[in-house]
């Protein structure tokens, strides 16, 4: 775990993703504001304060992420769009960092072009995925006094086994010796707090895989 713990604010706490950051983050011996329009019952963490907000209302998320370490958006993308110049404004500010749990679908396909522009790709998957596109290139454009990073999964991410045997990549779809690309929502965020622990891909998209 890092030195010295971290201040981290988690938007979209109690999703898939966002579920599993919280719980890595909160074994390395951070402390997490999970920040959720509703939270289950759950076990409470002397390290965790559960905070219920619409994020999507600037003046709630600036609320959020006033002093933070490191802001986490493992929220959807359509919803994140629209709060990227709030946000960006308010953690540049702060200097604060932030991380974006991203989508697959921008990523280099073996076969050629992008994953989202493969013939498999499923139509329901598309607006999701489009919206994840257009926060990447968004990103890429801010000024350069913004410290962020994109992690893009593979193209299956479902919960599965903390597993720890995992590789990192940049641009690429990761794939296995069989073609497949999978990661699990449990090493996913292992790489995640990696990454926010020990920076290596400031103002950079890059991917994890098996």
């Amino acid at each position: 775990m890092a030195t010295t713990p971290l201040k981290i604010v988690v938007l979209g706490a109690t999703g898939m993703a966002g579920s599993r950051i919280v719980g890595e983050a909160l074994d390395r011996g951070h402390h997490v504001t999970a920040a959720a329009r509703g939270h289950a019952d759950a076990p409470a963490h002397e390290r965790l304060d559960r905070l219920t907000a619409d994020v999507t209302d600037t003046e709630a998320l600036a609320g959020a992420v006033s002093g933070a370490d490191v802001v986490v958006s493992a929220l959807p993308a359509r919803l994140v769009l629209p709060l990227v110049a709030p946000l960006s404004e308010r953690v540049r500010t702060e200097g604060t960092r932030i991380a974006f749990v991203g989508g697959a679908g921008s990523l280099r396909h073996p076969a050629g072009g992008r994953v989202i522009d493969q013939p498999g790709f499923r139509e329901e998957w598309k607006p999701e995925a489009s919206a994840h596109v257009e926060l990447l290139d968004l990103l890429r454009t801010l000024p350069e006094d913004l410290d962020w990073t994109f992690l893009s999964p593979s193209a299956l991410f479902l919960p599965g086994e903390r597993t720890e045997a995992f590789r990192l990549g940049g641009d690429d779809l990761l794939t296995d010796a069989e073609g497949g690309s999978r990661i699990s929502a449990e090493d996913y965020a292992i790489a995640l707090l990696d990454e926010i622990e020990t920076p290596a891909h400031r103002r950079r998209r890059f991917t994890v895989g098996y």
